[in-house]
């Protein structure tokens, strides 16, 4: 059964990925697609960091990675470089792991 359920579920990724490509290209390069696509696309990978820094083992956590998180999130906001970021996200979490948290 669930062989069968992931076989239904890349059929219907196929499925909608060759519908894409029959979607006229006038009506994608219009402004509202085009930005509601590159809105789409953060707003999808923001969601995947909530749920993989918030949760484990399929309840809410709170721990090391919500404080890089929140690193990562000021250094953002100051504009720092993504390197920096994710450099300043990464110590933040080990540092407190190594300190117990």
């Amino acid at each position: 059964m669930t062989w069968l359920a992931i076989l239904a579920a890349a059929g219907t990724c196929y499925a909608i990925k060759l519908l894409g490509h029959h979607v006229p290209t006038h009506l994608l390069e219009r402004p509202r697609p085009a930005r509601i696509s590159g809105l789409l696309t953060v707003a999808l990978l923001a969601a995947l960091v909530g749920v993989q820094s918030a949760t484990a083992h399929g309840s809410v956590v709170v721990d090391a990675r919500l404080a890089g998180l929140a690193v990562a999130a000021v250094a953002l906001w100051l504009r720092a470089p993504f390197i920096l970021v994710v450099v300043l996200a990464a110590l933040t979490a080990a540092g407190l792991r190594a300190l117990g948290g």
